[in-house]
């Protein structure tokens, strides 16, 4: 599904946060100009969280409260989304502490991944297919 233009700029975001997953998630591939250490990856994903998405999820989550009672199963998503977006938040916030930060950060990456992979190929195209171009255009 073509994804409406008042989705776009969120979806277009979720690329940098899907590299992102990818760099930490263990046995990564190398990527050119991305850090190679555990500790850089921890950095970088520290810094990519407080200067790119947590204003993505804030972003996400206005857009959310838009759509709010628009349909049953966007509500439910939405409260997942929400919940996930917690979960994550204080995954970043728990790396620079971990114990074993290799899983840790596997583990982060897994999730971050999962929580994009449904909003875009869920969450998304239920907001368009159930969201009049009105409210779309307000979102």
């Amino acid at each position: 599904m073509k994804r409406h233009t008042a989705l776009l700029p969120l979806s277009r975001e979720h690329h940098n946060a899907l590299i992102l997953a990818q760099l930490i998630k263990k046995d990564a591939p190398a990527y050119k100009g991305m850090p190679t250490d555990t500790q850089g990856k921890i950095n970088y994903a520290v810094d990519f969280f407080e200067t790119d998405l947590r204003a993505h999820f804030y972003k996400e989550e206005v857009v959310l409260e838009k759509v709010k009672h628009v349909n049953v199963e966007i509500d439910t998503l939405a409260k997942e989304i929400i919940a996930e977006h917690e979960a994550l938040k204080n995954h970043f916030i728990q790396l620079k502490t971990a114990v074993d930060k290799i899983a840790a950060l596997d583990e982060l990456g897994k999730l971050l991944e999962a929580h994009i992979r449904k909003e875009e190929r869920v969450l998304f195209p239920l907001i368009q297919q159930h969201c009049s171009e009105e409210l779309l255009a307000h979102l």
